[in-house]
């Protein structure tokens, strides 16, 4: 029987909309309630914005940017106010991992020994890049010409609720080291930590209106975001569809996107791999975060010859995960975050299950803990590809397993998605590694690993995951307006 989860360990405040450098009730005065997904107990009360709330956030981050405040201050001094933000992300890392841990159910483990390190990491990254952004000067017989990559202005975030603080940080660290200001829409369920960020900007020294955070529905506050003509970048993290509507939205003010949409990406275990290390690296790809995490290898591609003991061995791995309470330091798997959410995990393994797929272990709420959205690691085995339950992207910790025969299948199998995101292969052939990786049709791969980020490198997906890159260069190029002056001498 496992044990009841432990009520909160730190005050958790209310929170209010941060708008010009100050903390403001919305103008309706409306708020909505954070839920602990471990409890489903209130947390905090949150202000609700609505259009006209919206609307302030962008028109004071334009007057911000134009007064040339961030934009025009010298790089290696925005790039050390952004370094102090980093390093008070790590000064309030206990403070900070708790209220990701109690607002979105994950393990306290994670929070404090990956999200918010990584969090401050993202600043600290992106305010030191910005110092050695290269502008290309070319030289003509009679002209000469240079390249200007200027700040492209108010920049609209909108974050999911999975990993809220490192995609928060991540996303306004890149746009604000390219010297634009930012209004940032969180997750309705996950807004506590992205909140605290406001403090952190103060603190840090960073101009009033250069950061504005606002909390309300996606269909208000996220249309203001991606229709208001004075937005001129937007990044949107989210589900596909959710993507496919906001890319509409932008479109009719010619709003340039990036998004960072579903997976269902395939996890390629050949029979000449370390099996230990595959049924190891496996677990950690679709269990973290309770398999909230876009880039889960949640469809597992098992050669034939090492199928059963493949299998074997994962079950027994997965029996081993604890889940509880997301506070004990000890707990390996957290809560779903909402309660619809674990419906619809539920209904995705029954449904699996209809259309023939083999249930091995899970399949149910966690016994004992039924206050709270606990969901059993849960595998589905003897998969085929067609079913729903490998198409869909479930989001939560069920992994479905697929034999194949051949590398010439595996590859068809793992392209055989509309999905486009990430991808595992486990093998200790070298040439093998290069080939199939090379023909997934994939924005990240990994080779006998996963989950490892340079912060240097692309990252984005193709398909239904995604459009464009960020990451590195890629990063600043989609935060800034390339511009071409040219001399004649």
């Amino acid at each position: 029987m496992a044990k009841e989860v432990v009520t909160n360990k730190i005050d958790i405040k209310d929170a209010r909309l941060f708008i010009d450098g100050e903390y403001i009730d919305s103008y309706t005065n409306e708020t909505f309630d954070s839920i602990n997904p471990a409890t489903n107990e209130k947390l905090a009360s949150i202000a609700q914005a609505d259009e006209k709330d919206t609307k302030l956030a962008i028109e004071v981050a334009h007057r911000a940017f134009q007064s040339g405040v961030w934009s025009n201050m010298p790089v290696e001094q925005r790039s050390e106010i952004l370094c102090k933000m980093s390093d008070l992300i790590l000064e309030n890392v206990e403070e900070l991992s708790f209220i990701e841990t109690l607002d979105v159910g994950k393990p306290i483990k994670e929070s404090r020994g990956f999200d918010i390190p990584r969090a401050a990491s993202n600043f600290r990254f992106f305010a030191e890049m910005a110092k050695y952004v290269v502008q290309e000067h070319y030289d003509m017989s009679k002209f000469m010409s240079y390249s200007q990559y200027a700040p492209a202005g108010v920049t609209t975030l909108i974050i999911p609720w999975n990993l809220p603080f490192m995609q928060l940080t991540w996303k306004a660290s890149a746009a604000l080291a390219a010297g634009n200001t930012v209004v940032v829409k969180p997750a309705s369920y996950t807004p506590l930590s992205a909140i605290k960020l406001g403090e952190i900007a103060n603190e840090a020294g960073l101009p009033p209106g250069v950061l504005n955070i606002i909390t309300g529905p996606g269909s208000i506050v996220g249309t203001e975001l991606s229709t208001n003509p004075l937005v001129r970048r937007l990044s949107f993290v989210g589900e596909s569809s959710t993507g496919k509507t906001v890319m509409q939205n932008a479109a009719k003010s010619l709003i340039p996107v990036s998004l960072e949409l579903g997976g269902k990406s395939a996890n390629i275990v050949f029979e000449d791999a370390d099996l230990d290390e595959a049924v190891e690296g496996s677990i950690d790809a679709v269990f973290r975060n309770q398999g909230e995490i876009c880039l889960a290898g949640s469809r597992i591609l098992v050669q034939e010859s090492i199928y059963d003991t493949f299998l074997d061995k994962f079950v027994e791995s997965v029996k081993k995960i604890k889940v509880g309470d997301p506070t004990d330091e000890n707990t390996d798997m957290g809560a779903l975050v909402s309660k619809s959410h674990l419906e619809t995990v539920d209904n995705y393994v029954q449904i699996g299950i209809e259309d023939g797929a083999k249930l091995a272990y899970g399949g149910e709420k966690v016994k004992g803990l039924e206050k709270g959205n606990f969901y059993m690691p849960t595998v589905l085995y003897d998969v085929d590809n067609k079913m729903r339950v490998a198409q869909e992207e479930i989001f939560g910790p069920v992994p479905v397993i697929i034999p194949f025969k051949t590398e010439e299948e595996a590859i068809e199998i793992a392209n055989d998605s509309i999905y486009g995101l990430a991808g595992v292969v486990w093998t200790n052939d070298l040439r093998r590694a290069h080939r199939v990786t090379s023909l997934i049709d994939s924005g990240l791969l990994w080779v006998n690993c996963w989950y490892v980020r340079d912060l240097r490198t692309p990252f984005g997906g193709s398909k239904a995951s995604g459009i464009g890159r960020e990451g590195g260069r890629h990063s600043f190029d989609f935060y800034t307006e390339a511009k071409t002056i040219t001399f004649k001498k």
